[in-house]
């Protein structure tokens, strides 16, 4: 501190003695504002700090990032990474009665989408993943009966976009299990330092993200740290989770900079959960990163085998995202999907509490692997329907009945929510249907029962035990009780307006007459109890895309 003030007091020095001194000036403030991040969370040690109290201690300085932030951190240009994604089109029934798709329990889109209109822009249309939306809420579906995993609930209403429509709305829910009775876990936390981690929103965000969990860990659990840069390595080796201090002092102490060898700390962190697997409990890698790959192992198809190899061994992956300008959703979301496990986007401190506190039964523990869904429609009923969202999760229909063919994981407690728009037999649609010349060699014709059943559809569902090889089987028929819309329950009221407004945002050619203020309309009316306050976000944060979308 000397040094400083003589420099600040010899400030009429002549020049070539700043040009000496000043670099070192910079040097001495960088360092100290390193060490400010780094022991910013040294009152979280030698405590169990519950999750509401951590949240509620860093969430002030975390909520006021967006005046802080130093601009020089920011990542010069914006080079996020988004799959393309083609929108689901309508089929007619007589030519393909069948529907297929994995579900999907991801919620990183809708996170994500909140981040680009807290930041006062829209998001890119390949960002909306319409059923990741959707499913970030929860819905009021009832337990499953006796010792099913599963409820399945049903509902069919008007279509709000579309007068001539209707709308099927499908709901899954997984059964509940106490946080006390969860399994021992064995988890690998994968933690990115690599110098594109060094903004507020990464990192440090980060390092107070792996706290709050910390704080939910018991002595049945074991947690190791691996972090990677430039290179790879364990900062922390296989840890009871009662011992906290330890913990949190491997989480403090780390520090941003180098290239990122994600490839590489993927493998060291996989081979750590296989060293320490347990037989009857949860192991699981938790990747946190913005999934910048550039050094090693980096190549998406690579990533993906070395990934499906550890998941035919039980190993499954959580994958958190954070920051923004680099940020590679499509190789975060491909990552999750083919390690039988979730992904989220963490933006702030609250969405780390729900991943990692709130919902962590369902983020940490799998009750069913390989979930698929598939809809066989009425033709006597229905003309032609198309699946809201999925897209990247659709399968071939043989692929239902196939055992060996990978899809959807489901955690304890959580659900999915699937919504298909139908055209009703005899009604004139304004969308245009694909049309298919008659078969020369064959008749497509309809049975005669069709004609005499009230099923509009036969919903069936296909799992697998965490660690089995065969699925079960459920099917429930679904039966059109002319419910109006404004009858409709909440669960199908809110999942319609939320469906509503990503249709606005990917200006869908579906639409129809969507409008925010119909999504308003909708949302406030199905808002329901609404204790965390995250139905109540949505309906601001469609406010605040209204007059983003107005400034167009």
């Amino acid at each position: 501190m000397m040094k400083n003030k003589n420099i600040t007091l010899n400030l009429i020095l002549p020049v070539k003695f700043l040009v000496i001194f000043l670099p070192l000036l910079l040097l001495i403030s960088c360092g100290g504002q390193r060490k400010t991040a780094r022991f910013a969370s040294e009152s979280a040690k030698n405590v169990r700090v519950s999750a509401d109290k951590a949240v509620q201690q860093s969430a002030p300085t975390f909520l006021s990032t967006e005046s802080q932030i130093d601009s020089s951190l920011e990542i010069p240009s914006n080079t996020e990474e988004y799959n393309l994604i083609n929108y689901n089109p309508f089929k007619v029934v007589k030519n393909n009665p069948l529907s297929t798709f994995s579900i999907d329990v991801d919620t990183a889109s809708y996170s994500n989408l909140r981040r680009f209109i807290t930041q006062g822009q829209l998001p890119p249309k390949d960002a909306v993943r319409i059923e990741e939306l959707i499913n970030y809420f929860t819905y009021d579906y009832p337990q499953p009966k006796a010792n099913n995993s599963f409820s399945i609930t049903t509902e069919i209403s008007d279509s709000p976009w579309n007068k001539q429509h209707q709308l099927v709305h499908i709901g899954i829910q997984g059964k509940d299990i106490v946080t006390e009775n969860l399994p021992p876990s064995n988890l690998v936390f994968l933690l990115d330092v690599s110098g594109s981690m060094n903004n507020a929103n990464k990192l440090p965000l980060i390092k107070s993200a792996f706290q709050l969990l910390v704080g939910e860990l018991t002595e049945k659990d074991t947690v190791s740290i691996v972090v990677y840069a430039g290179a790879a390595g364990v900062v922390l080796p296989p840890t009871n989770g009662n011992e906290k201090d330890k913990i949190l002092t491997a989480i403090n102490n780390l520090e941003a900079g180098g290239s990122t060898a994600g490839g590489e700390g993927i493998k060291l962190a996989y081979d750590l959960a296989k060293r320490f697997y347990q037989s009857s409990g949860n192991n699981r890698v938790i990747l946190a990163t913005d999934g910048d790959f550039n050094v090693g192992v980096s190549s998406d198809a690579e990533l993906v085998r070395m990934i499906e190899n550890y998941r035919d061994e039980g190993i499954f992956l959580t994958v958190l995202g954070f920051g923004t300008g680099n940020f590679k959703d499509a190789k975060m979301e491909q990552l999750a999907n083919k390690g039988n496990g979730n992904y989220a986007y963490i933006d702030n401190l609250l969405e780390a509490k729900k991943v990692l506190v709130t919902e962590m039964g369902g983020t940490l523990l799998t009750i069913a692997k390989d979930v698929k869904i598939q809809v066989e429609f009425n033709p006597a009923k229905v003309q032609a329907y198309r699946l809201i969202g999925y897209e990247n999760r659709l399968l071939r229909s043989q692929d239902f009945n196939d055992d060996t063919k990978d899809a959807g994981e489901l955690g304890a407690g959580h659900s999915v929510t699937a919504l298909y728009e139908v055209i009703p037999v005899g009604v004139e649609s304004n969308v245009n249907l694909p049309e298919v010349d008659e078969l020369r060699y064959q008749d497509n014709q309809v049975d005669e029962a069709a004609y005499n059943s009230d099923e509009l559809m036969l919903v069936k569902l296909r799992y697998k035990e965490p660690k089995g090889t065969t699925s079960e089987l459920i099917k429930q028929p679904v039966v059109d009780k002319g419910v109006s819309l404004n009858d409709a329950s909440n669960n199908f009221k809110f999942a319609a307006a939320v469906a509503e407004y990503g249709m606005i945002l990917r200006d869908s050619e579906y639409k129809g007459d969507a409008s925010f203020s119909k999504v308003l309309k909708l949302a406030n009316e199905s808002k329901g109890l609404d204790l965390e306050g995250y139905r109540s976000e949505f309906i601001n944060m469609v406010e605040s895309s209204q007059k983003l979308m107005e400034k167009k």
